[in-house]
């Protein structure tokens, strides 16, 4: 098993890698929409989802993976009525490549942001 930190993407804000690669998988942690400095990059849930997917872009690439590699993603949102904007923002990072997901609302999400984003992919 090998923990990844990437400094591509923002610092874990706990005790968490931001993935672990074992044998031919990735399972990356949870990515909100942080910049690299830590900041939140907009209340905008189309910008937050864009981030989100940037950041899981860039853990997958220090990890030996990219999202052409993701097999299942699972999506939380603050709020099932955001679902459009984020489906359609999602759809712009898997557009050919299509992997299983779900989504699900849930109460409340970390440093109160609109969507988290974590995903399994194989490696390269």
């Amino acid at each position: 098993m090998k923990q990844i930190f990437s400094n591509q993407a923002p610092s874990a804000i706990g005790p968490y890698c931001h993935a672990v690669v074992v044998n031919n998988m990735v399972y990356t942690s949870g990515q909100i929409p942080l910049t690299i400095e830590g900041s939140l990059v907009s209340e905008d849930v189309a910008e937050q989802t864009r981030q989100v997917l940037v950041n899981l872009s860039n853990v997958l690439k220090e990890s030996g993976s990219s999202l052409d590699k993701v097999v299942k993603t699972t999506i939380f949102i603050s709020n099932m009525e955001d679902f459009p904007v984020i489906n359609n923002v999602y759809g712009e990072f898997f557009n050919t490549h299509l992997p299983a997901r779900s989504c699900v609302e849930v109460s409340r999400l970390p440093k109160d942001v609109k969507v988290e984003i974590e995903v399994v992919a194989l490696l390269n």
